[in-house]
């Protein structure tokens, strides 16, 4: 099989998973900057809408352990939304320390696809407002475009408002 395009992306695992389930997506590059591994920057990089560029967090919730919120660039996640939706009391972002040995993937590289071990996942349902979104696809520099429903039936993530609403501008 003959490659079109002249200069090969490698694939991530989370690349190769969705490959295996037989679900369309594309990787998209993009140029890091080391200083700014924020959405805003991916996603003028992409030169797509910040409100499309998702981010993925990993929250430990007393009782819930530890789970996955996947969120717009542009938003911050709600720490009460995204407990209550978890089941749990309260809960907090994970130090940044435990995301590679808890998750297998680095800051500004991490997918809610093919975690060391699968988590409960949610997704700001705000996702179901676009035809696609874009999501790291597990390593710095390297974006999936992916229609939401497709993530969240592979996922298994649950929709849900995870985002604070009332931000002072």
């Amino acid at each position: 099989m003959a490659h079109k395009d002249k200069h090969l992306i490698s694939k991530t695992n989370a690349a190769r998973l969705l490959d295996k389930a037989g679900i369309g997506y594309t990787l998209i590059p993009y140029t890091v900057d080391e200083n700014n591994l924020a959405a805003d920057h991916v996603a003028e990089e992409l030169g797509e809408d910040i409100r499309q560029v998702f981010k993925t967090l990993v929250l430990h919730g007393e009782r819930a352990g530890y789970f996955v919120c996947v969120v717009p660039g542009d938003s911050e996640v709600d720490l009460k939304k995204a407990a209550r939706t978890a089941g749990a009391k309260k809960c907090d972002l994970i130090p940044m320390k435990e995301l590679l040995p808890l998750t297998g993937y680095i800051r500004g590289g991490c997918s809610p696809i093919g975690m060391k071990k699968p988590f409960p996942t949610f997704i700001d349902s705000s996702a179901l407002d676009h035809t696609t979104i874009f999501i790291s696809a597990g390593i710095r520099g390297l974006q999936i475009a992916i229609n939401p429903a497709d993530l969240i039936s592979f996922t298994g993530a649950t929709p849900a408002d995870l985002t604070v609403t009332d931000r002072q501008q």
